[in-house]
């Protein structure tokens, strides 16, 4: 009984290392801004936002299953960090990942479950995986628009920013007038196969929130 206890506890205080690892993006982009938000946070701010988007727009699908999906998709992060997309290639991140989350969950009963989800996530073939991976990018978006809103980015003031010069980034920077817009936009070929998030990113780009 006491290796279940111990396991039990030593799984959630590597989960709770989720609530002092701050989100890359809004650092990247230099936002001014006493408190940005950490991996924890982000976590519940994606189930929410999955739920939210569920029941409004009707999707057939095993939303619980969701849920859980998205409470476990970062676990990687607790040993890797938050790595953007400059840091490290798709195919290398999977890896690191993969490695990642086999160490932390070495001990847990619970680990070829949650092994198989993350993997069923990372695939995006499921509905319920693609769903997933949809709500984790949009609420990236939403909480860039929201610091943009509240004045955090100034895109002419962006020392070290290593991706500003970056082509594909520059071209987004080019067309759009606001860091949280050329990252929706950035992010808009992840969405292509559902019209609901389409509808949801250009509503996002035109109006306050």
């Amino acid at each position: 009984m006491n290796d279940k206890i111990k396991n039990a506890i030593k799984y959630y205080k590597l989960c709770t290392k989720l609530k002092d690892t701050i989100r890359t993006g809004p650092v990247v982009w230099n936002a001014k801004r006493e408190r940005i938000e950490s991996v924890a946070e982000h976590i519940y701010g994606v189930q929410m936002l999955a739920l939210s988007i569920y029941y409004q727009f009707g999707y057939k699908l095993d939303i619980m299953k969701v849920i859980y999906m998205l409470a476990v998709h970062e676990l990687e992060e607790i040993e890797i960090g938050d790595l953007a997309f400059f840091e490290t290639t798709r195919d290398e991140k999977l890896i690191k990942g993969k490695e990642a989350t086999e160490y932390i969950l070495k001990d847990f009963l619970g680990k070829d479950e949650i092994s198989a989800l993350l993997d069923e996530y990372n695939e995006r073939i499921t509905e319920e995986a693609k769903f997933a991976y949809h709500c984790d990018k949009l609420e990236c978006d939403i909480q860039m628009k929201l610091y943009d809103q509240e004045g955090c980015f100034d895109l002419n003031n962006q020392p070290n920013n290593p991706i500003i010069n970056n082509p594909s980034v520059k071209k987004v920077l080019d067309s759009e007038k606001s860091i949280s817009n050329a990252w929706i936009e950035f992010d808009r070929s992840k969405y292509e196969d559902d019209k609901n998030f389409i509808e949801i990113i250009e509503y996002l780009k035109e109006n306050e929130i």
